[in-house]
């Protein structure tokens, strides 16, 4: 395997981690895993908003004075993970953006399929704009993969209810399209943690019976008057095409957003190599997103996507 496909920082890792280690053989496994997880943090409240849907709630130290909030979707491709896995992850969007952010528990497929995840994070969202100090026309959206697919779908979700309405979303290598960006047996040998195979298993549980028009983002005919975007991927990462078509639609639907393409990332760098330069340096560009939409709202400007 050829090292120079990776950025400088991810190569040393990339040679040691599995191309994915999410197949149908591991999944019960891995539910059983992730579902009990350790929290990884103190302070954090832990609520239940219905029977199906929960949150964890993170709050800064100092009261947030402008009412911004950001609600959080864990991934876990549709089927598995919590949101205590992200408790790291937040509490440091609290500290960098000075925000409450509430991370949701949502219902994973097979189980319950398409729409049970997203009516949860509807129904978080809703919850979180009735919170006393937030803002309800201040909510940043977001999430990672399969949560940044839901943080997108609830964009569209709210645009098309009209109750409440996101000020950014946050895309982080959203799963956004459920189909496939290579023929069967082409795909990269230098994915890791993340391929094409581990891609469909999710969405096939996830839309089962579903109406693939309306469940997935990418298959949406009109993304107009959606929230301002971010969506940030690597070129070593099986959604980077689907993520880099996603965010032009967006524009030419008259969305502004931002694209950040990280040269040699591969799926979840950023959270297997945190520590890195290329990983903190991703992480301090979302924040900065966040920050910018919450100080004034959040236009892009015309000119060439980010490259780092």
């Amino acid at each position: 395997m050829r090292s120079d496909h990776y950025h400088p920082d991810l190569k040393s890792i990339a040679r040691v981690l599995p191309r994915s280690p999410f197949n149908r053989l591991t999944l019960p496994t891995m539910r059983r895993l992730t579902r009990f997880a350790p929290s990884a943090c103190e302070g954090v409240e832990v609520l239940t908003i219905t029977p199906s849907t929960g949150a964890r709630l993170y709050r800064p130290e100092r009261e947030c004075t402008h009412g911004g909030a950001l609600l959080w979707i864990h991934g876990g491709g549709y089927v598995i993970g919590t949101a205590a896995q992200d408790d790291k992850l937040c509490q440091r969007f609290v500290r960098r953006v000075g925000v409450p952010v509430a991370s949701v528990d949502y219902r994973l497929a097979p189980k319950d399929p398409f729409p049970a995840a997203l009516e949860d994070c509807y129904t978080a969202l809703t919850w979180l704009a009735r919170l006393p100090g937030v803002d309800p026309g201040r909510i940043a959206i977001g999430g990672a993969s399969a949560g940044g697919g839901l943080a997108a779908a609830l964009a569209l979700l709210a645009r098309d209810r009209g109750e409440v309405t996101p000020l950014f979303q946050l895309l982080v290598y959203p799963m956004v399209d459920d189909r496939p960006s290579s023929r069967p047996g082409l795909e990269s040998q230098h994915y890791r943690l993340w391929n094409e195979k581990s891609d469909r298993l999710g969405w096939q549980a996830y839309l089962k019976g579903a109406d693939r028009q309306s469940a997935v983002p990418a298959r949406r005919d009109d993304l107009s008057q959606l929230a301002p975007a971010w969506i940030g991927v690597g070129t070593v990462d099986p959604l980077y095409g689907q993520d880099v078509e996603y965010a032009y639609r967006l524009r030419d639907a008259g969305v502004s957003c931002e694209l950040d393409v990280v040269e040699g990332a591969f799926h979840g760098f950023d959270i297997i190599a945190s520590k890195t330069p290329v990983a903190q340096g991703f992480f301090a560009r979302q924040c900065a997103a966040l920050q910018t939409a919450f100080a004034n709202g959040y236009v892009f400007e015309d000119g060439p996507d980010r490259l780092q």
